[in-house]
């Protein structure tokens, strides 16, 4: 047992510092991307072109929908068991190294700090229609009508929001259960992503990935606040530009000021530590979508708040990191 916490151990930080030096590298294969694939793949034969709203079967899209996600999941589960179980019959070695790379591939930290950063520096130049280029690539939102303030607000919430759902949720689970449950969030995530929205299309279809996403993250998205709370009082040692007494109390006071249950935790605390107020209505697809406020406008979003929700997550990311592998130093000690 001690022998398989050892090597877990080393596994998951490699892993970790992986992800920090290389991130996603765009001329390689990944993961997600072919998850993404399978998901397109099946919706098209599971639901089709758009239907009138006459002719369509709610229930049987639901159940579609359904049938999607443990398809997904169960291929998720077993294609990543198989790559361990091939890896590790070669040699231990070459299953450690395998292990490493999936769990870089499970974490998103150096691959959210680098499109955040793009947004950044289109924003230092001047350059907003390339600002929201590249804030279009990481949100979900209309970004053709943002002005800058509204492109830094918007790439705020992201970095917070990922803070959880692309760093401490799958550093969780990998911890906890290995990189076969860690892709297999991945999986849940991405799924999400794709078609749990409430809309004409996927309200639906989607609503069972919408709400199994909204379950795996439920823990995980606190204790991402928690985690991030602590790391905004000793960022704070260091800088004015964070307050831990105030993201303490705007995550206690704004933390479900959202559709999701999830969303707003670490925004909240965002939010708060760097005296922002975000949230609010905005455009999707051309259609409003009117969503509460988070936290208070101590002073307007500029783009330096974009490198300080990075270093709050980078942060985050160290606070969970630390806990988890002196967690693990305990259980050796057993």
């Amino acid at each position: 047992m001690k022998e398989l916490l050892v090597c877990h151990s080393i596994r998951l930080a490699l892993g970790i510092v992986l992800d920090q030096i290389v991130g996603d590298p765009h001329f390689m294969p990944h993961p997600v991307k072919a998850i993404g694939n399978l998901i397109s793949f099946l919706e098209k034969r599971l639901l089709g072109p758009a239907c009138s709203s006459d002719s369509r079967d709610l229930g049987k899209e639901k159940r579609r929908g359904v049938l999607l996600w443990f398809i997904v999941m169960i291929t998720v589960i077993a294609v990543t068991f198989a790559v361990l179980y091939v890896t590790h019959s070669i040699n231990r070695y070459v299953g450690i190294i395998a292990e490493a790379i999936l769990t870089c591939y499970i974490l998103a930290a150096r691959s959210l700090c680098r499109e955040s950063m793009a947004v950044y520096r289109d924003l230092k130049k001047g350059d907003a229609n390339a600002a929201r280029k590249s804030l279009a690539m990481i949100v979900g939102r209309d970004t053709d009508c943002l002005d800058e303030e509204e492109i830094a607000k918007a790439a705020v919430e992201t970095v917070a929001e990922n803070t959880s759902d692309g760093v401490i949720a799958p550093l969780l689970y990998t911890a906890a259960f290995g990189p076969v449950f860690g892709m297999a969030y991945k999986a849940v995530n991405t799924m999400d992503s794709m078609i749990g929205y409430c809309n004409d299309r996927y309200g639906h279809f989607g609503w069972f990935a919408a709400r199994a996403d909204d379950v795996f993250n439920y823990i995980p998205s606190r204790l991402s606040a928690i985690f991030m709370i602590v790391s905004a009082f000793l960022l704070g040692l260091f800088s004015r530009e964070y307050s831990g007494l105030r993201a303490l109390e705007i995550w206690r006071r704004d933390r479900l000021n959202h559709k999701s249950p999830n969303s707003a935790q670490s925004e909240s605390v965002c939010a708060g530590a760097l005296g922002l107020k975000l949230g609010g209505t905005h455009l999707y697809k051309g259609v409003a979508v009117e969503k509460p406020t988070i936290g208070d406008e101590i002073k307007r979003a500029e783009p330096g708040d974009i490198k300080r929700a990075i270093r709050l997550m980078f942060m985050t990311e160290a606070v969970a990191a630390a806990i988890v592998f002196v967690i693990l130093a305990l259980l050796l000690r057993i």
